[in-house]
């Protein structure tokens, strides 16, 4: 059994990252599950959230977009529509699409076929801000 676990994590567009780590946090979608060496085979999805990574000491963070997770032997395999690593994200960018999931919310109701997806465009943008203050690698 390894004491690492090899996180690989992709998107349709591009590799985001590929490192060796101590720990995975992730938001699946019947809830959030950590990943450690030596963790059972598993296959899940995940859900509009915040993934998180442990090096060592420091904790690193990234906004995460529907996706699937496969965990075999140590190596970890995140899949997903979007990914952006807290350092990455453009937190002005991030409060306006909120402002405008907001504005649009307001004016829809929940039958609306835009509702769903304003919705998640609603949750994407929290999760966005929630990361971008985490920016620097460190702690939780």
């Amino acid at each position: 059994m390894s004491e690492k676990l090899n996180l690989q994590m992709v998107t349709p567009y591009k590799k985001v990252l590929a490192e060796e780590v101590d720990e995975i946090t992730a938001p699946g979608t019947v809830g959030e599950f950590g990943v450690l060496p030596g963790h059972t085979p598993l296959l899940t999805t995940l859900k509009i959230g915040e993934l998180s990574y442990r090096k060592g000491t420091e904790v690193f963070h990234v906004a995460v977009n529907w996706g699937y997770v496969e965990v075999e032997d140590d190596n970890v395999s995140v899949l997903v529509e979007t990914a952006e690593p807290a350092d990455e994200i453009d937190l002005e960018r991030a409060r306006a699409a909120l402002g405008r999931a907001e504005e649009a919310l307001r004016q829809l109701s929940p039958e609306d076929k835009d509702f769903l997806a304003m919705q998640a465009a609603l949750e994407r943008a929290l999760i966005r801000i929630q990361v971008a203050g985490r920016k620097g690698g460190q702690g939780h």
